[in-house]
């Protein structure tokens, strides 16, 4: 394992391990996928995802990361980033729920978020997830030796826009939170912007590893944090969307990391 500018270069050795890791979460995210629906709780989700890690022989990667209390972080409907799954919160008909999953398998991490629709939610709402999934993998379709960061984050913005355009309503780009570089820890150099001009930052090299992750919402981008001193909502409390995948830098490009095996 090498550093090139500051960023953490695994070997294929090293980013197979990182591929272990990610099928857990991968695993895990089914799994809560499977079960949340109207009238289970978050906490119960929790729960699931924490059994499932272990299970496999991972450890949480957000249970205890700075004090956070939980294995997935819940986000419903107007939270964007961070929610803390409870007993008490008890998902409904039309609601939307982002789910973001970490775990640590033999030192190396996996991250990979999905917003899930429980029951029949709105047009607008299905039409959000959508752009924010579809943002995503633009974005990891740039994840190449070879480009620059904010070539990834500008592929991301330039989608969001585009689905934008074609719904026929404006999103708002979530710019305070972003992706990240991930291997030998959860949150590591770089930090990768969901929008900006293209050709800036460091040059991407086989070996990196990066998760790329926008949020969307159907109104403002502006965020504000709740009491908890976690959980992130929308300013104008619209609804929002945030999709994640930790990708590999190889010589024959993206490595989806977390993906579910085919």
């Amino acid at each position: 394992m090498r550093r090139g500018k500051g960023i953490e270069l695994k070997s294929r050795g090293e980013i197979e391990a990182m591929r272990a890791a990610g099928l857990v979460v991968a695993r895990t995210l089914a799994a809560v996928t499977a079960q949340a629906k109207a009238g289970a709780s978050t906490g119960e989700l929790d729960e699931l995802a924490e059994q499932t890690i272990r299970d496999a022989g991972a450890v949480p990667s957000f249970k205890g990361y700075h004090g956070f209390p939980a294995s997935i972080c819940a986000s419903l409907n107007e939270k964007v980033v961070h929610g803390i799954p409870s007993r008490d919160e008890v998902l409904a008909e039309g609601d939307l729920l982002s789910v973001d999953c970490g775990a640590i398998l033999d030192g190396w991490h996996g991250d990979s978020a999905v917003t899930l629709a429980i029951g029949e939610v709105g047009e607008a709402d299905r039409a959000l997830s959508a752009a924010t999934e579809a943002s995503m993998w633009a974005g990891i379709e740039q994840v190449r030796a070879g480009n620059k960061l904010t070539d990834i984050s500008h592929a991301v913005e330039t989608a969001a826009r585009a689905a934008a355009k074609a719904d026929g309503r404006e999103y708002g780009i979530i710019a305070e939170y972003g992706g990240h570089g991930i291997g030998t820890q959860m949150h590591m150099e770089p930090f990768l912007p969901n929008l900006g001009k293209p050709g800036r930052g460091p040059k991407l090299r086989v070996g990196m590893a990066i998760a790329v992750e926008p949020m969307l919402t159907l109104g403002t981008a502006e965020t504000e944090e709740l009491d908890d001193e976690w959980t992130v909502v929308t300013a104008d409390r619209s609804r929002a969307a945030h999709w994640e995948h930790t990708v590999a830098i190889t010589d024959d490009g993206p490595w989806v990391l977390t993906a579910p095996e085919s």
